[in-house]
């Protein structure tokens, strides 16, 4: 950010006073800007595609909240649910019919879920998904692969080792050698190093949790034979298949990643839109497998939060949005359209680039071919994409301050608004290489 530049002086001086407050001025760190260099924006408002800031600049977003804005922001019918709900208080601890009918709403739409605990988040969700896991097959390892990100649960915030297939080691202070020790940390869209893992520990195995399309490193699509591995490789050794959709949930399909790509998990973890913008999370699957739960069974899991009133109104509307106008054609549409103006506009300006998209996420990656693993997206010329969001931003297009976040396109936003992002693309681009 230019020094001299008074665009954003109010949310500059709004940074420095929460960085007096909390930790690097924010609640999480994919807010700080870090990646991108500069002082993050503060939002004073939102509404259908377009956030306002603090000193009255409107942005074409493509954040949409991390991803749970699929149908904009401030949709009337969420607006309506929660000022409806407000009135008759915020929480009770005790059970509601909302909780049923976001439940059902749940069970309803992804066809591997026969039964659904609510939680408050989607790290609450995959941590809880892990711990039935290991209690419901009485095993301990769990494997996941490089560049997935399954929330701040200390047994899955590792990294990998230099091998195909090693223990993991911790990726943050705080994190012990001791909690990661069963975590098995393998590359992304490998198939030979799974099965390879399952040869040698395979009845150590609790489970496997994935991103069924990634977008912690960028949009990463899983090959056919990564698919096929993961669908057989788990069920023949007694392990656990959990499928990460706290991102692609009831985004690439109302069924999930998981629908387009043919696969039947035995756990899902969700968050994000199933709480149209509010906080909740929730993981479910098959009913043998949630009946272990507390108080039906012996794992224990709780929050004195989950499903409050407010967030089951707001996800219910949301869901309900989705099953009775399903916006997925034109999501496709608009992605596709994206992504070619986007490859158009690296290519124009000679620029070393791979535009990589499933659905409605989409990335656009400095990196000179596919990105298919961590190993590939560690390669991306992070320096040039730092240029290029602030080119972009400059421009009104907020895009993810990070070369390896997805972009995320909600319902409401219009061709129109594609061929603008195109437009400013090219010239961002440009002005960065």
């Amino acid at each position: 950010m230019p020094a001299a530049d008074n665009r954003y002086a109010n949310s500059r001086a709004a940074f420095a006073h929460a960085k007096t407050l909390m930790p690097g001025g924010v609640n999480s760190p994919a807010r700080a800007f870090g990646a991108v260099g500069g002082e993050p924006l503060f939002i004073a408002r939102a509404e259908g595609p377009h956030l306002w800031d603090l000193d009255g600049n409107r942005y074409l977003d493509y954040i949409g909240s991390w991803g749970p804005m699929i149908l904009g922001h401030a949709y009337p019918a969420v607006v309506e649910a929660l000022a409806a709900a407000v009135p008759l208080g915020t929480s009770y601890g005790a059970p509601t019919e909302g909780e049923s009918a976001l439940a059902q709403l749940i069970i309803d739409s992804v066809p591997s879920v026969e039964r659904v605990r609510l939680v408050n988040s989607g790290t609450e969700a995959t941590m809880s998904a892990i711990r039935l896991a290991r209690g419901y097959t009485g095993r301990d390892r769990v494997v996941k692969f490089a560049g997935n990100y399954h929330g701040h649960v200390d047994s899955l915030l590792v990294a990998a080792g230099s091998a195909a297939a090693t223990l993991a080691v911790p990726n943050s202070p705080g994190v012990t050698a001791g909690t990661a020790a069963d975590t098995i940390v393998l590359p992304y869209n490998d198939a030979a190093a799974l099965e390879e893992a399952f040869a040698k520990q395979g009845d150590e195995i609790a489970a496997v949790i994935f991103e069924p399309v990634c977008g912690n490193m960028g949009v990463v699509v899983p090959s056919p034979a990564f698919v096929e591995a993961l669908s057989n490789l788990p069920r023949e050794h007694g392990a656990l298949l959990v499928c990460d959709e706290v991102m692609t949930g009831f985004r690439l399909s109302l069924g999930g990643a998981q629908e387009r790509l043919g696969l039947e998990p035995d756990l899902t973890t969700l968050g994000k839109i199933v709480g149209g913008g509010l906080p909740v999370g929730a993981y479910g699957g098959r009913s043998d497998v949630m009946a272990k739960v507390l108080p039906e069974g012996p794992v224990f899991q709780a929050g004195t939060l989950s499903g409050n009133p407010l967030a089951t109104a707001a996800g219910c509307a949301t869901l309900r949005a989705l099953r009775e106008n399903p916006p997925y054609e034109k999501l496709e549409k608009l992605g596709e359209r994206l992504e070619k103006g986007l490859a158009g506009a690296a290519k124009a300006a000679g620029v070393p680039s791979v535009v990589q998209r499933m659905g409605s996420m989409v990335t656009l990656f400095f990196h000179d071919g596919p990105v298919r693993s961590w190993s590939d997206a560690a390669e991306c010329d992070t320096a040039r994409f730092g240029r290029y969001f602030w080119e972009m931003l400059d421009r009104n297009i907020y895009l993810p301050c990070s070369q390896y976040e997805a972009l995320f396109i909600s319902a409401a936003h219009t061709e129109a608004d594609i061929d603008a992002t195109i437009a400013a693309a090219k010239e961002a681009i440009a002005a960065a290489a």
